[in-house]
């Protein structure tokens, strides 16, 4: 795994940190341990499908839900690193 340079230099997880394990743990079928590691690991599979999808087949309303995709993204990941800072902190 790749070490998070953030943690390293500062010595606190970043918003991105346990992606790369909640990959391994959802190619290895622990859908459940994926999500507890990375909330947002199933909506950013979805904006992949998606945005790989949207290459190959021009959908009609392709812009709206590129948009809500990244803002559902966004808000699941804020809100889990200021649950998991809060959870740290105390």
């Amino acid at each position: 795994m790749l070490p998070c340079l953030n943690k390293q230099l500062f010595g606190i997880d970043c918003p991105g940190c346990g992606l790369q394990r909640s990959v391994l743990l959802l190619f290895k079928g622990e859908f459940v341990a994926a999500f507890q590691m990375y909330p947002a690991i199933y909506t950013l599979f979805l904006l992949l499908i998606f945005l790989g999808s949207n290459l190959i087949f021009k959908f009609k309303n392709a812009f709206p839900i590129k948009v809500g995709l990244l803002i559902a993204n966004v808000v699941i990941i804020v809100i889990s690193y200021i649950l998991k800072m809060n959870n740290l902190l105390n």
